[in-house]
């Protein structure tokens, strides 16, 4: 979910190179590229049946959608979740992995003071309370997940240096490459099931 979007792309090259069989649900299939190989569906990924029948024969879904003003309010991420929620359970889908951001619930300890008291009261604002919307109808599921809430995304090339930041211990910003890299990972480690990991290279 989200695969034309610039973290969203590289989770689908990352998750071909890995030998996964690939399904992309995109709104407009004429302006995505795809990999070879992989399958493209195209839709509303707020609309429950059409992300159901994208669904037939998954096993597990990497959802990576975000909204584009992070200032506005919204409900995008959490109605995208509660359809692909509602999707996994009615065909057998086992997995999902979420990108959600560093600031949101608990890992608001992992965040810097000025991102704390400035960024996310303004800039973030609007995404950040839909995120932990989208974090808490996840959790509610009961299907296995995996939250990732990287820090700070850069366009950066990957280092392959991902740290998963606990506590007090204050993150700062993380590639996009790592990012992808981290969540097609969660596809077949149980390390962080059931658990939300802010994740940064530094």
């Amino acid at each position: 979910m989200g695969a034309a979007g610039k973290t969203g792309a590289i989770v689908v090259e990352r998750a071909v190179a890995a030998g996964h069989v690939v399904t992309v649900f995109v709104r407009d299939a004429a302006r995505y590229r795809a990999p070879e190989n992989v399958r493209v569906i195209a839709g509303d990924a707020t609309d429950h049946a059409s992300v159901d029948e994208a669904m037939a024969g998954q096993d597990a879904v990497i959802d990576t959608i975000g909204g584009k003003a992070p200032y506005c309010k919204t409900t995008l991420e959490r109605s995208v979740a509660g359809a692909v929620v509602a999707a996994m359970k009615a065909n057998g889908a086992r997995r999902v992995i979420v990108i959600s951001s560093f600031g949101v619930g608990d890992s608001a300890d992992q965040v810097g003071w000025f991102v704390e008291h400035v960024i996310v009261p303004t800039w973030l604002r609007g995404s950040t309370e839909d995120k932990a919307a989208t974090e808490a109808v996840v959790r509610a599921s009961g299907i296995a997940f995996v939250i990732v809430r990287p820090a700070m995304l850069t366009d950066d090339a990957a280092t392959g240096n991902v740290k998963v930041f606990r506590g007090r211990d204050t993150a700062h910003k993380t590639s996009r490459a790592d990012v992808a890299q981290f969540c097609v990972d969660q596809l077949t480690s149980d390390e962080h099931v059931g658990s939300a990991v802010t994740i940064a290279n530094s």
